[in-house]
């Protein structure tokens, strides 16, 4: 489906420095909403340790993470971050995720959605693998990944995933129960975002209010 594209770009994959990300960017995007500037941003939460991270150097990682993400949504959609339910923050957060990371992207597109399109909703680290293996055939980077960094790679993504209430502790997906406004937001866009969501094509007849 989109093996052209990717076989001009290599994937970004520094997904490994955090899962969701929920609690920071919650810190982070009211701070962004006052400065409008991601320069800033950087500045005062690195200034004061904001996100209390232990060290320097893990610091700078989980602030630049946290950042690259919030940076793909528009400053609409980060003012429905900063005000909205926990559901929806996950919503929200997952769909950053996936604009910031084509893997990430793609995953939940042409595996998590088809698997829940098809009535197959068990998601296990196997169809992860697999996954993986097909894209390597355009993405020399992923052949090359060490073990462990495969490894950490899958146990975030997966994290994601669940803390963004799509998938069950059980490996069970689960379907995208939407709010109205999360689902107008990522319609907006072209290609529709909501193709990164386990539901059906009639996801914003059907949204929750």
């Amino acid at each position: 489906m989109i093996e052209q594209h990717a076989a001009a770009q290599r994937y970004a994959l520094s997904f490994t420095s955090g899962a969701l990300l929920v609690r920071e960017a919650a810190v982070v995007a009211p701070i962004y909403s006052n400065e409008r500037d991601w320069a800033k941003v950087r500045a005062v939460i690195a200034g004061e340790n904001l996100l209390q991270a232990r060290t320097v150097a893990s610091g700078f990682r989980l602030v630049r993470e946290v950042i690259q993400r919030l940076a793909v949504l528009t400053d609409d959609e980060i003012k429905l971050l900063i005000e909205a339910t926990s559901t929806e923050r996950g919503h929200l957060l997952w769909a950053a995720a996936c604009r910031r990371y084509d893997l990430v992207g793609e995953f939940a597109e042409e595996v998590v959605r088809e698997r829940f399109l098809l009535l197959t909703p068990a998601l296990d680290h196997n169809d992860f693998d697999s996954f993986l293996r097909s894209k390597s055939l355009w993405h020399s980077e992923l052949s090359e990944l060490k073990d462990s960094t495969r490894l950490k790679l899958r146990s975030n993504l997966f994290r994601m995933l669940k803390e963004a209430g799509l998938l069950s502790s059980g490996g069970l997906i689960q379907p995208a129960m939407m709010s109205q406004r999360v689902v107008s937001a990522l319609s907006a866009r072209t290609p529709n975002d909501l193709r990164f969501f386990p539901t059906a094509h009639d996801a914003a007849e059907r949204a929750q209010p």
